[in-house]
């Protein structure tokens, strides 16, 4: 009974957070070690671009999906429980990305040549993206899941899709864009006008 309760209950408790923050963290983290180990092993050109942009898409549904999901997002409280977690777990891949990756120079140059040499300037803008993503995934699965219990892969399909056919048409008309940066623009884009769309719907 007690269960079947916490199933179809909006989870926005404080140790929920940050236990499911940690764990987006730590998947975040993954995404971005891999996101690495394909542009410093393999050749410039479409596969490799093919093959980062999965892993761009990939990670994306996990982090603006599963904070969803855990706090099982159905009301307000469960879309705020949601980006919370995707707040909490910017800032435990923050630790990641400084205690590990900072140190094993990991990144190359030019990455911190955008910000003049600095290491901080891109956390402020990943803390609100990171945010922002779980929200409106918060915002989407709790409109679906008010029509009807949906699974992970049932919401992510519809932003996948968007992704790529933005992704697409992006690369089409700008072509100087790399592939994975389209993928994830067109994700977040995709994502965002589903969650609004499904909110207005909704009302």
């Amino acid at each position: 009974m007690t269960t079947s309760a916490v199933a179809t209950t909006d989870r926005s408790d404080f140790k929920h957070i940050l236990v499911s923050g940690t764990k987006v963290g730590v998947i975040t983290g993954v995404a971005v070690v891999l996101s690495l180990a394909v542009t410093g092993r393999m050749s410039a050109g479409l596969v490799r671009d093919l093959v980062f942009s999965v892993v761009v898409l990939g990670a994306g549904v996990l982090v603006s999906l599963l904070p969803a999901h855990w706090a099982v997002s159905r009301n307000t409280e469960g879309v705020a429980g949601a980006a919370a977690i995707g707040l909490w777990g910017t800032v435990t891949f923050m630790t990641i990305d400084i205690v590990l990756l900072r140190n094993f120079h990991a990144y190359p140059w030019t990455w911190d040549a955008i910000g003049g040499g600095a290491t901080w300037w891109y956390l402020p803008i990943w803390w609100m993206l990171g945010t922002f993503l779980a929200w409106m995934g918060g915002l989407f699965t709790a409109a679906r899941n008010a029509r009807e219990a949906t699974g992970l892969g049932q919401i992510a399909a519809p932003a996948v899709i968007g992704a790529i056919v933005l992704a697409v048409a992006g690369k089409l008309v700008t072509g100087g864009v790399i592939l994975p940066v389209l993928v994830g623009g067109g994700y977040t884009l995709a994502l965002t006008f589903l969650a609004l769309f499904s909110l207005v719907r909704k009302n």
